[in-house]
């Protein structure tokens, strides 16, 4: 009995220590997100507006491993953006995994643009739509970027963490891609950005 109260003893430790690992993780990548604020000429935010940036508390429990369909002789097709233009995306992949004890399904798509660029050709993009959008977090919903090489042995990693809010959320006059509606997940993903609490830069 002793053995197995000491195996669940260790078993606690470590999940708190990878529980505190996901959060400093998770920090840094939110400070480089504040940062990169700063250093983007078209960028809707100033120095003093970073402040007003809210986010859920880091929970590893929305960082969730994802089975990966890749999708073969996709045609193009054009994902509206909220001013009314659009930019043309490849279904790159589907995405099945479980979050909350639920079953979902995500698609995971490639911007024919960037891919024209050696610099971003790798990117990949994963916009999505939940049940906190207009309540706790931007109504058009959020973004989460990916990459190529993420995906390994027909898996990837999901961290809803680090999903963040598209320029129109902070400002006008910016193209954002409008989630399709096969990205709607019918569950409050309580994690990631939140909206913005400043006032709207025009």
């Amino acid at each position: 009995m002793k053995i197995k109260y000491c195996l669940a003893f260790l078993l606690l430790i470590s999940l708190k220590s990878l529980a505190q690992d996901h959060k400093t993780m998770i920090a840094a990548y939110r400070n480089q997100y504040a940062a990169d604020f700063l250093s983007d000429a078209h960028s809707p935010l100033k120095k003093d507006d970073l402040q007003f940036l809210r986010f859920y508390d880091a929970d590893s429990t929305y960082s969730v491993t994802a089975t990966v369909k890749l999708l073969a002789k996709e045609s193009p097709f054009v994902i509206p953006a909220f001013s009314g233009t659009g930019g043309n995306y490849e279904r790159y992949a589907l995405l099945s995994f479980t979050l909350k004890g639920k079953p979902m399904q995500l698609t995971l798509y490639k911007s024919l643009a960037l891919a024209q660029n050696p610099l971003y050709s790798d990117y990949l993009f994963l916009p999505f739509t939940d049940d906190t959008n207009s309540q706790t977090t931007y109504g058009g919903g959020r973004y989460i970027d990916m990459r190529t090489g993420d995906i390994k042995d027909d898996k990837l990693t999901i961290d809803f963490n680090k999903s963040y809010n598209p320029y129109c959320a902070f400002g006008s006059g910016y193209s954002c891609p409008k989630p399709p509606d096969e990205n709607k997940l019918a569950i409050a993903v309580e994690a990631g950005e939140k909206l913005f609490v400043g006032a709207k830069v025009h």
